[in-house]
Formats: structure tokens, sequence, C-alpha cells
């Protein structure tokens, strides 16, 4: 290991032991507000007439931040990233910077972008919902399944270990179809396949308000319906052993069955899955409209339009909302479906 990776763990450490920010592995983006996408647990779309997205001068304006906190990788989240008409630009300006560049995307125009996202874009991750019927259904998107497969096939073409996975949300309306989401993320040529719960209880992706009771039924899997989730998780991670031992399912099967523990907590059956997280401490999101926050859940702490990054995340308000937040019992954390637990040897 270089002196430089080295220091840049020692100070990796330092942050998780002050809480003051040393060192911020992960940077996550949103380059634009709005989605091409309309899913059934997700309200990004409903804000699509009121636009928003980063500029280049953002994006310039935070190189004297990442540079000081060692940043390794930027996540491009969203909304849909690639329809900031400036993304590559930013890529670019990016890998300048020897930082890395993961794409969240609907996959809807990975192949008009193919060239481009295999020279800009270090690897891909996109939403899988289902086989094609179910994906396009939740998707509210016709041809969405086809032309995410289209794009996956002709990134394919031009590099054929280019890394590209996909993520799943299991909820109400797919997850009998679990088995086969599985054999589509085969089918459509991804690497891995990762899967998480809905979440129902934030204000995160564009909520105004929390979820009521009415609109979290539409998405929960109802408690009579809880022995069959527990059925096909049995039947998971027995059927496709083979897919968790070599990783193309991304999680272990104590992971797989924590969603199962997740929607059973909803209906106050048991207590909610205990999980490590120390997103605030190793990554920050920032919005389409410059506002930064810990995480996707917790309230917005600054923007970078009235300050500098680095600034914002060693204000005394960003620092002893680090101080004080106790996973455990915190309401936000407590019910949280997607969490990150970097440790500071951790290589990205």
């Amino acid at each position: 290991m270089s002196t430089q990776s080295l220091y840049h763990t020692y100070k990796r450490y330092r942050t998780l032991q002050t809480d003051t920010i040393t060192a911020l592995p992960i940077v996550i983006l949103m380059p634009h507000s709005a989605c091409n996408c309309r899913c059934v647990m997700c309200d990004i779309w409903k804000g699509n007439k009121n636009l928003k997205q980063l500029t280049e001068p953002d994006i310039t304006g935070l190189l004297s931040s990442l540079k000081k906190f060692g940043t390794k990788q930027v996540v491009m989240s969203g909304g849909e990233a690639l329809l900031n008409p400036n993304f590559f630009r930013f890529c670019r300006i990016l890998q300048q910077e020897n930082i890395k560049v993961t794409l969240l995307s609907t996959g809807l125009t990975l192949k008009n972008n193919a060239e481009q996202l295999v020279t800009l874009v270090n690897d891909i991750i996109v939403s899988l919902d289902g086989n094609e019927v179910l994906h396009d259904t939740i998707r509210n998107i016709p041809g969405a399944y086809s032309k995410m497969k289209e794009g996956i096939a002709a990134i394919r073409a031009i590099d054929k270990d280019y890394k590209i996975t996909g993520r799943t949300v299991i909820h109400k309306l797919n997850y009998q179809w679990w088995p086969g989401i599985i054999d589509s993320a085969k089918e459509s040529g991804l690497d891995q396949i990762s899967f998480l719960p809905a979440d129902v209880s934030s204000e995160a992706f564009n909520r105004e308000v929390k979820w009521d009771a009415p609109r979290q039924q539409e998405i929960i899997i109802p408690k009579d319906e809880l022995p069959v989730l527990e059925t096909v998780i049995e039947h998971l991670i027995t059927t496709y052993k083979e897919d968790f031992d070599n990783d193309f399912i991304a999680e272990s099967p104590e992971k797989i069955q924590k969603i199962y523990t997740y929607y059973s907590a909803l209906h106050g059956i048991n207590s909610f899955p205990y999980k490590k997280c120390n997103a605030p401490w190793v990554s920050t999101v920032i919005e389409a409209d410059g506002s930064v926050r810990p995480c996707f859940f917790h309230p917005t702490i600054g923007n970078i339009r009235a300050g500098a990054l680095s600034d914002i995340l060693n204000s005394h308000e960003a620092k002893q909302f680090r101080k004080t937040l106790d996973m455990d019992t915190n309401s936000t954390c407590v019910k949280c479906v997607c969490y990150l637990n970097l440790s500071p040897n951790t290589s990205l």
C-alpha cells in the first residue's frame, strides 16, 4: 500500500473517531431531478415539471473539496442522471481528477449512449423490477425492459467485460416473482443482482410529505401474505444457492431474510432488522438543486451554491448531527432500507 493510500486510510479512521470529515470516499450526485420512468414505488417522476439540474460550475466548484477529502468515487443517481445534457462533461471533469464514476440508471437510454458510457463511466447499476411484463408494468413504461436489455447488449458489444449490475426493490407487486427476477437478471446479461425492500416511511425520493397509510399499503407486503414471502425466501436460498455462493446475488442469505424482517416490522410483529451504517461519515448526497444531505434520508444541511462542500460538511450543525446520531433509536435510521457501512481500509 502506498504512503498516500495509508494516509487516506488514517484520515478515514480519524473521521469516524472525531465526527469531523477529513476523508470522504464517496459522493452521490443527482445531476437531474426528473426521471424517464413512472415507477409505482417512487414519486421522483411526479416532479418532472419542476426541473432542477446540476451545472458545470457546480461540478467544478466541488473539485477543491473532493481533492481535500480524497474522494475516490462519485455515484450519479437521480432521477435519471443521463437526462442532464452535460452529464458526460461532468464525467470528464471527474475522470481528470482520477475519480471513478458509477451510474445508477433506469437503463432506457443506455443503447444511445453506449460508446460514451464505456469511455467515461466505470460501471453501471440498472433498476430491474421483474420479467419483461412485470418490469414494464411497475415502471409504467412500455418497452422499458427491452430497451434496458438492448442497452446492456450494446455496451457488451463494445466491451464484453464492462461491469453492469442490477438492483431490485422488492415489494407487494413483485415479491412472488422473485425467482423470475433472478432469471431475468441472467437473461439480460447482468453481472450481479442486489435486493432491498421498498422505502415507505421517509420523505426521500421527491415526497413532499410522508406517505399516508393507504399509499403505503399499495406497496408494502400485506400482513396475511408474510408467510408467502417467507416461503419465497426459503425457496430462493435453497434453489439459488450457487448464485449466493458465487455472488451473482449480492446479498448473503441472512441479508435476504432481513427483507422479511423489515416487512413484518412494518406490521408491528417484530423490531426492524439491525443495521450497521456509517454513511454520514463516509459519503454525502448532493441533490439536483445543490442541496447537501448526510444521506438520502436525513434533512439537508446546506447547499453547494451557497458555500464550499467542505465547509458544509464540517459546519457546527453537521458535526453535531453526526456526533449525536444514534442509529439504534433514530426513527429514520431504524426504518432505513438502504444503508452503507464502509470500513476505513475498504478499497473502492
